[in-house]
């Protein structure tokens, strides 16, 4: 009878294990459709309504470039070609320029940090610079760059308005997508950036300037923070991440929960930020051929 109870355990053990792991699995799959559905179960992450009426419209421009380096899985080889057609309908629908600043790399550094280049490199003939990650599709039109900038710092007075508009993730802010406004604040923040030579980093996925970005902003006096940077409460109102199962996704999502749900895409999003995600051409096809099915 001892020899029989024996194997009997075992069964109930991998039994319990089964159907543990079967429960996880259906939970991480729904937590994955309930954040695909998160808009319409009350989250809230449309621009809201300012009065931004002015004598003359702002002066906005579309910055980009893609610097498609060696064909790791998360290189950004032919991403740009996917969401070419995507940003540049946008950027007419709402008539603002779009500028590739692929000509303002500078090979002596990650291409990353090039986007402080492309970006100085406008500032001074735009009121606000947006820039934009090339791994980054506009996944509602409707939206205008404008409505984004108004309902994060309030009102839709230039002169009075904060320089730099960013999200954050759990990481802290994030370099991918933000507003930079026309100043001398905005000038010499970009920089000091720029020469933020210690955080570069060769021969990794993480190139130092997003790390170099967010030493800065946690660094700065809370005076000029609370004058000069706007941190949007929801990261979805212009930089939503692709939330999908994966062991770093769920130890996010149970340790950072509501982080998670501030920033997972979900149909409505402005706009959806493909960062640190492989296979990214493959992922802006796909959003792109599910917004056509819609």
């Amino acid at each position: 009878m001892r020899r029989r109870a024996k194997p009997i355990r075992r069964n109930l053990r991998l039994r319990f294990v089964l159907i543990a792991a079967a429960a996880v699995l259906l939970a991480v799959h729904a937590c994955a459709a309930a954040l695909r559905r998160a808009n319409s179960l009350g989250r809230r992450c449309s621009p809201e309504l300012i009065d931004g009426h002015r004598s003359s419209p702002l002066r906005i421009v579309m910055v980009s470039f893609s610097s498609e380096g060696k064909g790791t899985r998360r290189s950004f080889k032919g991403v740009a070609e996917v969401v070419a057609g995507n940003k540049r309908a946008y950027a007419t629908r709402k008539g603002y320029d779009l500028i590739d600043a692929g000509d303002l790399v500078d090979p002596s550094r990650p291409p990353a940090w090039s986007k402080i280049l492309a970006v100085r490199s406008r500032l001074s003939s735009y009121d606000w610079v947006f820039w934009n990650d090339a791994d980054t599709v506009v996944t509602n039109p409707a939206i205008s760059l404008e409505s984004v900038i108004w309902s994060v710092i309030g009102h839709a007075d230039f002169d009075e308005s904060p320089d730099l508009i960013l999200t954050e993730d759990i990481n802290g802010v994030n370099s991918g997508v933000f507003f930079i406004r026309r100043s001398n604040w905005s000038e010499n923040f970009l920089n000091i950036w720029w020469n933020q030579t210690s955080f570069i980093r060769f021969g990794s996925t993480k190139c130092g300037d997003n790390a170099a970005f967010k030493h800065l902003i946690d660094n700065l006096p809370p005076n000029e923070l609370r004058e000069h940077v706007r941190i949007s409460p929801m990261q979805c109102l212009f930089n939503s991440y692709p939330w999908f199962p994966s062991w770093k996704s769920v130890l996010r999502l149970f340790t950072s929960p509501f982080t998670a749900w501030k920033g997972a895409y979900s149909d409505g999003d402005f706009m959806v930020h493909l960062a640190g995600i492989d296979e990214k051409k493959e992922w802006a096809a796909k959003i792109l051929r599910q917004m056509e099915s819609n």
